[in-house]
This record gives C-alpha cells, structure tokens and sequence, in this order.
C-alpha cells in the first residue's frame, strides 16, 4: 500500500483528496503547511506528496526545495494561480508535475497513478539494458545509477527518465511532445514549458556549463538530442 502525503492549508481540500485517495486503496498522512510536510516526512515512509504553494509558516516552494536536500519521492504541487510562473518555479526547484486549483479529483487521481508508476519502477527490479555512456555521463539502469566523470549525480526520477530516454537514442531528436508523452505518459498538451524546466535542470546536474551544453542539446524548432560527440 502507498502511503501520500496531502499538505494544503486548507482542511476542506485535505479531507476531500483523503477521502479520494482512500477510496483508491492509499494510506493518507496529513499536513497543513510545510514545516508540517517536513516533519511527517521524517516520521513516515512517503511515497508520494501532494503540496499546496501557497501556505503559512513554510510554503509549498520552500518545503520542496528542502524536501529535495535529501529526497528523490514524487511531489505533485497544487496551486490556486494559473500564472507559468508558479509552475515553473516549482519544477525548477524539483517537483515532478503540478495541478492547478480548482481540480478535478479524478485527474489527481490519474497524476498520482502515473507519477507512483515512475517512481516505483524507478526503484523496481525490471530489467536493465546495460550501461548507457554518452562522453562523460554514464547512466546504470541496472543500479539506478548516474554518473558525471564517476562521480554520483541525484537526479528526480522525471529527470532521470528524460536522460534515459535521451541515452538510449543518442543522435536522435526527440520533441517535448514526445518527450512528455514517453515520459509523463500522459497528452502532451502544453508540454512544452514543462519539458524546457526539466531538461534546463538536467543540463545543470550532468553539463559542465549548463549555458553552452555539450552533451544536452536543443535543435531549435525541432527538440532535443543527447550529442554523441558533445562537440
């Protein structure tokens, strides 16, 4: 059984996502802001999270970029603003999709399906196609392991199935429209800004200078390509 973590300051919307997520055959923990989140993610094993933004004491931007210090789990933000910005910012400083209010519960549902899909074959036992070296960067699907000139790098599991993908076919340009559908598993309407946020992280953790990669690369007006030359 799956146990998430509902964090909003809003008791209505916690009891109401309990009461879906419950039906669904998940365990609950909750938390009204995010010192609360932080506090219940060391008391508990969390697989998943769901975090508000806008919250009193620790918002939901700061929890998760704490949060993300020692802790790869899936974190789905939940914002009451539909302005890019917000977005944006959350996946930059690490969570892995976002919902913005008012939602339907059944598309929170289906995001946490997917998003617990990911992380649990992440850390599951399927079968490893062998190591993946493009230049310095090696990625060990066996170990769930990346490395930059063999030193460990922590990717989120989004981050990491993007690298994957990319590695897998180096040379070969991908969209964000289907690097969201291969990825997220979901339409790719939109995708666009959600794509750039992560590879942008990506290139910070794996390039030497993110701002003129050598590996991660965008062929403009096409998508991107893991450069097997990194020339």
């Amino acid at each position: 059984m799956h146990t998430i973590l509902i964090c909003d300051d809003d008791k209505d919307i916690v009891s109401a996502l309990d009461i879906y997520l419950s039906s669904e055959g998940y365990k609950t923990v909750k938390a009204y802001n995010g010192k609360e989140a932080l506090q219940a993610v060391d008391q508990n094993d969390i697989d998943l999270i769901l975090m508000d933004i806008m919250m009193p004491e620790l918002d939901g931007i700061r929890a998760t970029a704490k949060l993300r210090e020692g802790s790869n789990v899936p974190i789905i933000l939940l914002t009451a603003k539909s302005e890019d910005n917000d977005k944006i910012l959350g996946l930059n400083i690490g969570a892995d999709d976002y919902i913005t209010k008012p939602f339907n519960p059944l598309e929170v549902i289906a995001r946490v399906k997917s998003q617990l899909r990911r992380y649990t074959a992440l850390g599951g036992a399927e079968k490893a196609p062998g190591l993946l070296s493009v230049g310095p960067i090696s990625l060990d699907d066996s170990a769930k392991l990346v490395t930059v000139d063999g030193e460990p790098v922590a990717l989120t599991p989004i981050e990491y199935n993007i690298l994957k993908l990319l590695m897998t076919h180096p040379g070969q340009v991908f969209s964000s429209a289907q690097i969201y559908e291969q990825v997220w598993n979901d339409p790719a309407y939109g995708s666009e800004n959600t794509v750039a946020v992560h590879i942008r992280h990506l290139r910070e953790k794996i390039e030497i200078n993110p701002a003129e990669p050598r590996y991660l690369k965008v062929v403009w007006g096409l998508g991107y390509k893991m450069d097997k030359g990194g020339i």
